[in-house]
């Protein structure tokens, strides 16, 4: 019912997101590069080129965790595997972006990195237990009543005289 369109929802946004990530990145590594600034004695060709990497590496992982999210959503089976911990990853990720966007920018930037931890674990949580459906226990028949195989329902086999 609600697990499709949240793992649509997830992927829209971690896409949006890797995007938002590479763009605020590089518009830093040019500004850094643009000014010329220093760091602790740092060479700015390297401030610029380590925020511009580190923006396409971080947008990277955020597009591999939405492919995850969309995967989920076309197929409607639960993440498994590297998959299920990439978005656990994912949701770590925000908790702590948002712990750090609360002290460093404000309440409006740790909603939304909130949002976005809310939705991961909501994806997980509505996958969370379904799996193959159960196979009736040995010694039920089809209508459920037990027999047939020796289970504690039969009576015990009648002892044989030689």
């Amino acid at each position: 019912m609600v697990r499709r369109p949240v793992a649509w929802i997830v992927a829209v946004v971690l896409f949006v997101e890797a995007l938002g990530v590479v763009a605020l990145n590089w518009i830093l590594g040019t500004v850094v590069d643009n000014q010329q600034m220093s760091l602790a004695g740092l060479d700015p060709d390297v401030m610029s080129t380590s925020s511009k990497g580190a923006g396409v590496v971080f947008g990277l992982y955020f597009v591999l965790c939405g492919v995850v999210a969309l995967l989920v959503a076309l197929r409607n089976r639960p993440p498994a595997g590297l998959g299920r911990v990439l978005l656990i990853s994912a949701a770590v990720v925000h908790g702590l972006l948002g712990a750090f966007a609360w002290g460093l920018m404000g309440w409006p930037e740790f909603l939304f990195m909130i949002l976005v931890l809310a939705l991961i674990v909501l994806l997980l949580m509505t996958y969370d237990g379904q799996g193959e459906p159960e196979s009736e226990p040995a010694g039920t028949t089809p209508d459920g009543t037990k027999g047939g195989d020796g289970s504690p329902l039969t009576p015990p086999p009648a002892p044989s005289t030689p």
